[in-house]
């Protein structure tokens, strides 16, 4: 069935309550969404980890997804490749193909394939991807490819095409990644959920001290989401991740965090993770530090920036 992307009738009509003299809202934008299909014969999965993977029961697809941007006002998103298809970015391009305006896309590349720089230039100029996304958390032990040769090629194409790169990277591995932002000044680099601080360790304070540590370099923001599963208690609003998060503010300012959520509609439930109602929430009301204007750059302002959304 053919997705109806145009703007629901709830948003319309909110639209016309606000009345001509409304103040203009800011822009809402997700940046960190996972979309699939059930059509297999089409997108096949491919997990790279898992040789008996099944899919989740429930589909989180692109359909879902807009009809919950329209139904809460999100007016972008940055739909990052979910591993269940592996290397193959076909879902996302096709997603960002029916939808370039409202959409950027973000793929993976298998990071120990010598000929990661080339895949990452054929996904952006055949495709139109803003970039890559690297998850160094699964190779713990073996990433070494991270400062490797064929890497150092990879962001060197990365300056070319002006690409984004995302890390799913934890707080140990951070040092590696640093070797690169110090050597590449030139690409912009998301660090993906905080980089999955651990504050149930011995040290979480040391855990935080990585991830701040990267504030000195301007080509580094941080994502903040997952605060769920990052959050000793679990307990929604997660406040006691807050202390944590004030020291990732103090380092990074405001100018620099990024809201994400992760999975669209019923599949956030299915996920284990917060509605999107209580998404908007903990960022608008919940976290006590932030000012009404600080909000606001986190809800978007600073996503449309970084992956230069139009107005």
């Amino acid at each position: 069935m053919a997705a109806n992307y145009t703007i629901s009738r709830r948003a319309f009509l909110a639209g016309l309550a606000a009345g001509p003299l409304a103040a203009p809202r800011s822009v809402v934008i997700d940046t960190h969404m996972h979309v699939w299909t059930n059509e297999t014969e089409r997108f096949p999965f491919a997990h790279p980890f898992e040789a008996n993977f099944k899919p989740p029961h429930v589909a989180g697809t692109v359909e879902m997804f807009v009809e919950e941007m329209d139904r809460h006002a999100i007016d972008h998103a940055v739909l990052v490749q979910v591993i269940y298809y592996g290397w193959d970015n076909r879902y996302v391009a096709h997603c960002l193909k029916r939808q370039p305006q409202r959409f950027r896309g973000h793929g993976l590349i298998d990071p120990t394939d010598p000929e990661v720089a080339s895949k990452l230039e054929y996904w952006m100029r055949e495709h139109g991807l803003s970039g890559m996304r690297f998850s160094p958390i699964y190779y713990a032990g073996r990433d070494e490819w991270l400062t490797s040769k064929p890497h150092r090629r990879l962001w060197k194409k990365a300056e070319a095409l002006r690409a984004i790169f995302n890390f799913f990277i934890a707080a140990n591995q951070l040092a590696k990644l640093e070797k690169m932002l110090a050597d590449y000044p030139a690409v912009n680099v998301v660090i993906d959920h905080l980089a999955r601080v651990d504050l149930t360790s011995s040290d979480p304070a040391g855990e935080v001290a990585q991830l701040t540590r990267l504030a000195r370099y301007p080509n580094v923001w941080v994502k903040v989401s997952e605060l769920s599963i990052l959050s000793p208690s679990k307990k929604y609003p997660y406040a006691d991740t807050f202390p944590s998060l004030r020291r990732v503010y103090d380092a990074f300012g405001p100018d620099r965090l990024l809201w994400g959520t992760g999975f669209p509609g019923a599949t956030r439930t299915q996920a284990g993770r917060p509605s999107l109602e209580h998404e908007l929430t903990l960022i608008r009301r919940e976290i006590p530090f932030f000012s009404p204007q600080e909000r606001e750059k986190v809800m978007g302002q600073n996503a449309a920036r970084l992956w230069r959304f139009a107005p």
